[in-house]
């Protein structure tokens, strides 16, 4: 089985619609700290739908297109990470995240989300990563800048949410700039 080691007793795995029990357990505890932020967290509710969430990643890594990962801790799937969208062709990609409080403070979101910049760019060969967050995602924006990354722009009032719209920062690191950083 892939796994990478993040830290002391924690993990990234693939995450697959098998899983899919052990994700809505996860999700459930996560809901209230992912859900403003990320769009599925909210539409995963019951086996089915949480399946529907994995299955949909699944299909994403079969057609090269996005990847869905998990983050255990101490054997407890507490996070993960993903590439939202993978564009090989044209060398682009998108990363996103997202942690229950369990998992909070440890660094396992840097960490989980270096390792597949580390893939993407030297493996892969993509030359922008992107990260997209709202400006109120305070700890999302702070991820992207440990990552190096570096603030492109907003887009104003672009991202909607429970009926009212967010404006959305795009931040981006280049692979000369992955590169350097290591």
């Amino acid at each position: 089985m892939f796994s990478v080691p993040l830290a002391e007793g924690a993990d990234l795995r693939p995450l697959e619609p098998w899983q899919a029990a052990e994700f809505l357990a996860h999700m459930d505890r996560a809901r209230a700290t992912v859900d403003p932020w990320i769009a599925w967290a909210g539409v995963s509710t019951d086996l089915d739908s949480a399946t529907a969430t994995l299955q949909r990643y699944a299909d994403l890594a079969a057609r090269d297109a996005g990847r869905l990962f998990g983050i255990w801790l101490d054997g407890t799937l507490v996070g993960g990470t993903m590439f939202v969208a993978f564009d090989a062709e044209a060398g682009t990609c998108e990363l996103g995240c997202w942690l229950e409080p369990a998992g909070q403070g440890r660094g396992l979101i840097t960490r989980a989300t270096r390792v597949l910049i580390d893939w993407a760019v030297h493996t892969r060969g993509i030359h922008r990563v992107e990260w997209h967050c709202r400006p109120d995602n305070v700890a999302s924006s702070a991820v992207a800048q440990r990552l190096g990354m570096r603030l492109d722009g907003v887009l104003r009032e672009v991202y909607p949410y429970l009926g009212v719209r967010h404006d959305l920062e795009i931040w981006s690191l280049l692979a000369t700039e992955a590169r350097q950083a290591g």
